[in-house]
């Protein structure tokens, strides 16, 4: 049973709305230093071949032996979803025959999965919130990768990757956008990362989506998928979908019937293309791995894993709306990435104080983040360092400068002086508000003075009270205290 879209999320197509239906395939590479079957390197950029065990590499009479740090990520993961941990599990054998296949056949789980049915909140707006399910998720070994590009004449096959420990994490069909998708893939990627048992870099291959998708007319049964293989970016998953989706309604609407097919999305085309018929399950012929026994552990190694775990994005959300007082949107930008949370909190405590919690959230995901985003990094990479962030917060909530002036000293600490404290910048530079009222009021007395006509426009209509106290803070270089000025011009203009 599956959910259905709201009527803002169809697509009309020429002969009436269409709805779309997504599931997912991600496939995580596991953080471990060694393969899930053999002591070989698991590190990113190797020379071809350089991590290569004979295990990997298929030899006769190599035997699999399996990494116990691989199945403690992969409980890990299932606790963090919410999931069924199965204390018993199965490895197959998955036989199809590729060059950068070794084997003849990759080692997965089919029938008895580590991990079982789990669930997934994931927030698509500010104002909604999807529960996305998942059916399971299975260990299994990567492939090599064939490289066509070397030579002219021949493709050569690269075997580092082959062995690599993946988790598969198989939602159900519980999507209905393309927002939905992407959203539910940002967040799978966040626990992922706070967990620590996949790195998340889709750049590098760590984090892959089969993305399948289908279309149908409101309430009718499920339509006839396709599956879009190894999507490797948040941004294209989101494109994929649209293209698939109104290439399917095309064929509906033209007489057609869709074929369950393989396909490959093209970003540079914005299609996408046949690959090959999908297979089913029988024709990988999966059977047990003669050579592994079934994989049992008991609930005390769960329970001990689930005792180490850290806490995780929901809960920390959750934490950061009461504890702190924060908006959900707020908290849940905040926790979307691990590190900016952990540095968050360094900045609201830093210096043993506790200062205002709403007003480092505002500075963290406005002014900082802008800047942070427009040099391709988060909050917690650029060199602003959370106690420089507590000084400026501090600065502003004693009066010493205003929220522009706190802007200013920003764009310093950006340019400059990227080590200095935002207190020694305001001293030095002589940038502290300016508080006193016989030099508030000089300045007020100066700008009514020179604009009779503005004045009589402001008691006529008070909204022109902000033109008032533009000019005044312009002849005071925005150091006055733009509460004073306000109270000081309320008072002379009788408003």
């Amino acid at each position: 049973m599956t959910t259905q879209a709201k009527p803002s999320k169809l697509i009309k197509g020429a002969t009436g709305d269409f709805e779309i239906v997504i599931g997912m395939e991600i496939h995580a590479q596991v953080t471990s230093r060694s393969k899930l079957f053999s002591g070989a390197s698991t590190e990113f950029g190797g020379e071809p071949n350089a991590h290569v065990s004979l295990v990997d590499a298929a030899m006769p009479g190599m035997l699999p032996v399996i990494n116990q740090e691989c199945v403690a990520q992969a409980v890990r993961t299932g606790l963090g979803l919410e999931a069924q941990i199965n204390l018993r599990s199965v490895f197959d054998r998955k036989n199809y025959f590729y060059p950068d296949l070794p084997q003849g056949y990759q080692i997965s789980q089919y029938k008895s999965p580590i991990v079982g049915e789990g669930i997934v909140a994931v927030d698509v707006s500010p104002t909604e919130q999807i529960k996305v399910g998942i059916e399971r998720l299975h260990l299994e070994q990567d492939a090599g990768k064939s490289l066509h590009d070397q030579s002219a004449t021949e493709s050569l096959v690269d075997l580092n990757r082959s062995g690599v420990a993946l988790m598969e994490i198989v939602s159900k069909p519980d999507m209905r956008s393309s927002d939905e998708a992407r959203a539910y893939v940002t967040k799978l990627r966040t626990i992922l990362r706070y967990i620590g048992s996949c790195d998340g870099n889709m750049e590098q291959g760590s984090l892959r989506a089969d993305v399948n998708v289908s279309v149908r007319r409101p309430g009718e049964p499920l339509g006839t998928r396709c599956e879009i293989k190894n999507v490797n970016s948040i941004r294209f998953i989101g494109q994929a979908i649209e293209v698939e989706a109104r290439r399917q309604i095309g064929v509906i609407e033209d007489g057609g019937v869709v074929q369950q097919e393989t396909r490959l999305f093209d970003p540079g085309r914005g299609e996408t293309r046949s690959m090959r018929s999908k297979e089913e399950a029988h024709d990988y012929r999966y059977f047990p791995d003669p050579d592994l026994l079934p994989l049992e552990f008991d609930q005390a190694y769960v329970d001990a894993l689930k005792a180490g775990l850290p806490e995780l994005p929901d809960a920390k959300k959750e934490r950061f709306i009461t504890e702190y007082g924060l908006p959900a949107y707020d908290a849940g930008v905040l926790v979307a990435d691990k590190e900016t949370a952990d540095y968050y909190e360094a900045a609201v405590r830093h210096g043993g104080a506790t200062r205002d919690p709403k007003l480092v959230a505002n500075w963290l995901t406005g002014d900082v983040a802008a800047y942070a985003n427009s040099v391709g990094l988060s909050v917690a990479q650029t060199h602003i360092k959370p106690g420089q962030i507590a000084s400026l917060v501090d600065l502003i909530a004693d009066a010493t400068i205003s929220g522009k002036i706190a802007k200013d000293v920003l764009a310093i600490l950006i340019g400059d002086e990227k080590d200095a404290d935002p207190k020694d910048i305001v001293a030095a530079r002589g940038l502290q508000q300016v508080t006193d009222t016989g030099a508030i009021a000089a300045a007020v007395d100066a700008i009514i003075k020179a604009n009779p006509d503005k004045v009589a426009q402001a008691q006529a209509k008070p909204s022109m009270l902000g033109w008032f106290v533009g000019q005044v803070m312009k002849q005071t270089g925005g150091k006055a205290n733009p509460q004073a000025v306000n109270d000081e011009l309320k008072a002379k203009l009788g408003i």
